[in-house]
């Protein structure tokens, strides 16, 4: 079957498809920054909770309190660029959406019981049993998510694949089947660890200008999270790589000059991030790897125009301009940021026992 005669015609767009872009990099950047947070910051508390003796104090109060902040803040700034990603590629991302939709609806449900399980190991005078037992939870059911949400960006990828539907078509497609499924998840998930290292090292630092007990110790425990994840990122990312078909993988080779520019960009990037963090120097670190994640992410995004190039490029929709709605929603989305702003200010000032 030829798979074009899959793929819906897409929908028009009301400015141009560049400008769509940049929101979607922008947006996708500042998710993908709070969701590793979240995820590693959850990781990391699992392994010291499982490290610790059940007689000693809760040993990750610190993260504890945190966590939900996170998970919230993931979960709200990943609206927008899934929304901007159903503009260019709505026909794709939709359909994938389609073929797994049963797995891809109980998202919703199991994003509650994690958020839920997130908030009961923020709870004081939990048991050591009851506190893994409440993290676990958080952090597998949030794997899990990320597993699907990978699943689904590897299937809008690979029209090829959606004529299993003919197999399937009950909503339980899942792309198995796809080389770079599992070395892609891999990576993300220890990419998360890195983040969310460096994540608790910055909590640290503001905390040691403040005077507050065990602060360094805790910093320099983040920066070796940091160090040791990104370390084993980069082992990830090689066997990632070479996952990829030919034909997507030899463009960031030299085989076109702004894809290996990024490419490169991205990998000097994270040897900065190597070496400030080895140094154990928070803000060059956190600048390093602001940089990195920027890279990567406009490196995904060629690479998603590559993997689809034999059926669509985002300068091919037809575009039919409609200028104010698209003024109205950057309005709401700088009210919006401004809000949750002020918002953090508000709950930097509540003392860390009422929270």
């Amino acid at each position: 079957m030829n798979p074009t005669s899959l793929i819906p015609t897409p929908d028009t767009i009301p400015a141009p498809w560049g400008f769509f872009e940049v929101l979607l990099i922008l947006t996708f950047f500042a998710h993908l920054v709070f969701m590793n947070a979240m995820l590693g910051s959850a990781m990391i508390a699992l392994i010291r909770e499982m490290r610790t003796s059940p007689d000693t104090p809760p040993p990750c109060r610190n993260i504890a309190a945190k966590l939900p902040y996170t998970i919230a803040f993931a979960v709200n700034f990943g609206v927008a660029p899934l929304l901007f990603l159903q503009v260019l590629y709505g026909h794709f991302i939709y359909t994938s959406s389609i073929l797994m939709g049963a797995y891809w609806l109980s998202i919703i449900g199991l994003l509650i019981f994690a958020y839920y399980s997130a908030y009961l190991y923020k709870m004081a005078d939990l048991t050591a049993t009851t506190r893994r037992l409440t993290i676990g939870t958080s952090l597998l059911l949030l794997l899990a998510i990320a597993f699907l949400f990978v699943n689904n960006i590897t299937l809008m990828q690979t029209p090829q694949t959606w004529s299993t539907y003919f197999q399937r078509p009950n909503g339980t497609t899942l792309n198995l089947t796809d080389p770079t499924l599992f070395p892609r998840y891999l990576h993300f998930v220890v990419a998360s660890v890195a983040v969310g290292g460096l994540f608790q090292a910055i909590l640290a630092f503001w905390q040691q200008k403040k005077g507050a007990p065990g602060a360094e110790a805790r910093l320099n425990a983040g920066m070796q999270w940091f160090t040791a994840a990104t370390i084993v990122q980069i082992g990830t990312g090689i066997p990632f790589f070479f996952t990829l078909p030919d034909k997507v993988y030899q463009l960031f080779i030299g085989g076109a000059a702004l894809h290996t520019t990024l490419f490169a960009a991205a990998m000097i990037a994270t040897s900065g991030t190597l070496y400030y963090g080895n140094k154990k120097q928070v803000w060059p670190t956190t600048c390093a790897l602001a940089a990195t994640v920027l890279f990567m992410v406009l490196v995904r995004d060629l690479v998603r125009q590559a993997y689809l190039a034999d059926y669509f490029h985002p300068a091919d929709l037809e575009l039919v301009p409609q200028w104010s709605p698209l003024f109205l929603f950057l309005a709401i989305l700088v009210i919006g940021v401004a809000i949750v702003i002020y918002m953090l200010k508000l709950a930097a000032r509540v003392p860390e026992e009422v929270r």
